[in-house]
């Protein structure tokens, strides 16, 4: 490349490439143009000037969408190591004016809409469709003799200059790189042509078209920073003419330009300018060390190792820096690369292990870095509004996943989770719910936090419903419930404004809710809609929500599908079958907390966990005994459940709550929540006063769980299902279950039927396996069952038993499989002392006294009723304390 005075200055790079953005620095300082060129859409002209704020920091990107369809969008990413980025910051830094000359983003943009509308005429495409451009790196790569493009080009470019601790070329000509480049790609244009990249001959007209603009008003000081792919291009002798006829009648749409945050992981993948690399961490720091780039590197892979509890010492540090370059020197290198560096840690501070040098690829060799931009770039105002909160919250926007513990008791916690949950509305999944770890009250709530550059767009695309958060959400849920296209998702929709808090929202979905309810007859959408209303229902006061109006439908709802359920569950198959019985647990779930608040009629209110908790469940898979167990009421100020204290004595011992005393005499139960003592009270769902349920809401249901355990037309899995939900609830005793167990397997049922009234009764996700475990006489009908199905259809019956039996926990299957070994009996009643051979504890007819007085101290404490007797507690001689009962 000549590099005359009377010359452009053609400085091609490869983008987001750190020997290049250094060469471009030196080629710059040498050469003082008045004015730069860089590939980029011209309208960010108006941008450029940000890039010298003190509020930005890269990686960031032009984002460019089709006015009003923010969703139709592209990305020209920046790094601090692009050689475009340099020569931006270069110009602005020295008052050089710095200008844009690729294609307008209003063409590329029409462009791409008419390759997602014509797919097989996208440039590059063959008839067939396959890629046949070709990737000019790889064919030079090719031709040294490189089979990584990746390695040849660290070889060539990235580690020449004082960095690399190597020189290319002749000293002191910091041109010499770009005139080798700039010939090698003329080669390739002249023996491949455009190499595919059909779309390439329209920016090249332009960029001619840019540059002779600026060689008419600067003369020839003009410096062009672009792809090396395109120089033998701006060489060549077109006319102006010529160009743009060839430009002439592009598509062309209304677009809007703006700088966003961008993130290392983005820039590991092909976007913008189609040169995704796979280790911008790694590029970084060649670009930023300024001297011994391999010690250096190793340095912050032992910070990062130890910082994550390895054992890494200076010495592996040491070691690792000779390995690496002994390696590339067998391997003929002028410098360690990553593969080199990636060996040797591997090797030395990661002892073989790949789990180590993971997190080493993911910490440092791609990295987490999350961009900034300046408040005075344009942005839509929904943009704004957001950007005001996540500051009010102290919520900063993370490019690396974080998990966020919120206390819904507190003010800034509550608006976190508001702001959080209008998001997920809006479509912007900058959070995504997860299971709390600091426990399961109603006011926990966990969520996993991630900001990705897509979500820009999304703020963008959101804008249309409205200028703030709020109110674009608010908007946003009135839409979905006008358009939502079934009843379910009217009333998510409900539980979502509830969360999000969106009372002005709530009247049009509950309108809406109240017409799909009324018209809707399948029983499968009712039972499907039911839990979420229910739950809105229920835990509406934990964040100060009046949601006494959805009461009344979802008692409706409840009583439609009370009536509806026996008839919908007459003749289906399995997999109707199977769906079905997941509306009957859905159902059960909801009466159980729908008859909670019932607490004004008299009816006990139990404290259940908070909407999508595990714990409570109906089928008892929590209990050890296979029964349900409470949630305690309540959170300690360290984050773990309490249970419900009625008040203080005065000594600061807390009296357990069991009761207190009713009109009636009666002790009635406490539930969570706020009354005047920090207790809800009994039968409010809010603070606005009682929730009007029906009594009997329980005994109503119970009354459609037995009719479906006894109809002969309904499922056996759903039959075996309403036997189970029965007996968790207490409603059948054990005498009777055993009788209804003994007839579903009797001789007579088919054994398909049987095998599926099995699986509804015992599947393993319903916990089934502790209760045949604690039940021998139960197990030892089963045991019966099975060892007389006849050989010909025990193959049939076999995929439902593994299915239902291969669910259980191992230690659960392993402790069934012990007593089927030692033999069940059925006779006894409910079971001898012969029933189970002596000397298996836990599976004896009564209780073990011995073993029971061992646990009786902890239970004593751990309740509040007891207190410490001894010296101490776990200190005293190794003994465990004992307690006695509190006077």
């Amino acid at each position: 490349m000549s590099t005359a005075r009377d010359e452009p200055l053609l400085l091609g790079v490869r983008h987001h490439g750190p020997g290049s953005a250094r060469a471009v620095r030196a080629a710059l300082d040498a050469r003082d143009p008045a004015v730069v060129l860089i590939e980029g859409p011209p309208e960010a002209d108006a941008l450029a000037g940000l890039a010298a704020e003190d509020g930005m920091r890269p990686p960031v990107a032009l984002l460019a969408h089709v006015t009003g369809e923010p969703a139709r969008a592209a990305f020209w990413p920046l790094a601090e190591f692009s050689p475009e980025w340099v020569a931006l910051r270069w110009a602005l830094t020295r008052g050089v004016p710095v200008r844009f000359f690729d294609l307008p983003a209003a063409n590329t943009l029409a462009l791409r809409d008419e390759d997602d509308h014509d797919p097989a005429a996208r440039p590059g495409r063959a008839g067939d469709g396959t890629d046949v451009r070709i990737d000019p790196i790889g064919v030079l790569a090719e031709t040294a003799g490189y089979d990584d493009p990746e390695r040849w080009w660290e070889d060539v470019v990235e580690h020449r200059g004082p960095a690399g601790g190597r020189a290319t070329g002749a000293p002191g000509d910091p041109f010499a790189a770009f005139a080798a480049l700039g010939d090698a790609m003329a080669v390739l244009r002249e023996t491949y042509g455009d190499g595919g990249h059909e779309r390439d001959l329209l920016r090249e007209a332009h960029m001619r078209l840019r540059l002779r603009e600026a060689r008419r008003e600067s003369g020839d000081r003009v410096a062009v920073v672009c792809g090396a792919w395109h120089v033998p291009a701006l060489r060549a002798g077109t006319t102006a003419t010529a160009d743009r006829q060839l430009l002439k009648g592009m598509p062309k749409v209304k677009a809007e330009l703006t700088w966003v945050p961008w993130t290392n992981r983005r820039l590991s993948r092909h976007s913008g300018y189609g040169a995704g690399i796979a280790s911008p961490g790694w590029y970084g720091h060649l670009f930023g060390a300024p001297d011994r780039p391999i010690e250096r590197w190793m340095t912050k892979v032992a910070g990062l190792l130890r910082a994550e509890d390895h054992p890494v010492s200076s010495a592996h540090v040491i070691e690792a820096v000779r390995l690496a370059e002994t390696l590339a020197a067998m391997r003929g290198r002028p410098l360690a690369g990553l593969a080199e560096t990636t060996d040797a840690v591997r090797a030395v501070m990661c002892e073989g292990s790949d789990v180590p040098l993971g997190l080493v690829g993911e910490r440092l060799v791609v990295g987490d870095v999350l961009g900034e931009v300046p408040e005075s770039a344009p942005a839509v105002p929904l943009q704004r509004d957001l950007s005001r909160a996540q500051r009010s919250l102290r919520l900063k926007p993370e490019a690396s996943p974080r998990e966020l513990e919120l206390d819904l008791r507190k003010e800034t916690d509550a608006a976190r989770s508001r702001l959080l949950h209008r998001l997920r509305l809006l479509g912007i999944a900058w959070g995504e719910p997860v299971r709390s770890r600091a426990g399961l009250g109603t006011f926990r709530e966990a969520w996993r936090l991630s900001w990705e550059p897509e979500l820009s767009v999304r703020v963008a695309e959101a804008g249309s419903w409205g200028n703030t958060v709020l109110a674009a959400a608010t908007a946003k849920a009135e839409g979905d419930a006008v358009s939502a296209g079934g009843l379910a998702d009217v009333t998510a929709l409900a539980e979502v404004c509830l969360l999000a808090g969106l009372p002005d929202a709530l009247p049009v979905v509950m309108r809406v809710l109240a017409d799909r309810a009324a018209l809707d007859a399948d029983v499968g959408h009712l039972a499907q809609a039911l839990p979420a209303l229910v739950r809105s229902v229920r835990y509406g006061d934990v964040r100060g929500t009046d949601a006494a109006a959805l009461t009344g439908v979802a008692v409706g709802l409840a009583g439609r599908v009370f009536a509806g359920l026996p008839p919908a569950c007459t003749g289906l198959d399995a997999d109707g079958a199977a769906g079905m019985r997941s509306h009957v647990d859905s159902v059960h779930t909801a009466v159980g907390l729908l008859d909670g608040a019932e607490g004004a009629n008299g009816q006990r209110s139990p404290v259940t966990a908070p909407p999508g908790a595990p714990a409570a469940l109906p089928d008892g898979a929590n209990g050890a005994n296979g029964r349900p167990e409470p949630v305690p009421a309540g959170d300690g100020a360290n984050g773990r459940q309490e249970p419900l204290i009625a008040g203080d004595r005065g000594s600061g011992s807390p009296e357990p709550v069991i009761a207190g005393d009713g009109a009636s005499g009666r002790p009635e139960p406490v539930t969570a929540g706020g009354g005047a003592n920090g207790q809800r009270n009994p039968g409010t769902a809010t603070d606005g006063g009682p929730v009007a349920v029906p009594d009997g809401m329980r005994e109503r249901w119970a009354g459609v769980l037995r009719t479906l355990s006894r109809r002969e037309t309904v499922a056996p899995l759903i039959r075996g299902r309403a036997v189970r939900l029965l007996l968790d609830e207490g409603r059948m005793d054990e005498d009777e279950a055993a009788g209804v167990t003994g007839l579903a397997l009797s001789p007579g049922t088919e054994p398909a039927e049987a095998a599926a009234w099995i699986e509804g009764f015992a599947g393993g996700e319903s916990g089934g396996g502790m209760l045949l475990l604690h039940d021998p006489r139960l197990l030892g009908l089963l045991d019966r069952w099975l060892t007389g199905v006849p050989a010909g259809a025990f193959t049939d019956v076999l995929p439902l038993l593994r299915r239902t039996f291969g669910a259980y926990e191992p230690g659960v299957r392993r402790s069934l499989g012990e007593l089927v070994r030692r033999g069940t009996a059925e006779q006894g009643g409910r079971g001898g002392p012969g029933d189970v051979p002596p000397g298996a504890p836990g599976f004896g007819p009564g209780l073990d006294e011995e073993r029971a007085a061992a646990v009786e101290p902890v239970l004593r404490l751990l309740l509040g009723t007891g207190r410490l007797r001894g010296g101490g507690c776990g200190r005293d001689g190794g003994h465990l304390c004992s307690a006695e009962p509190a006077s």
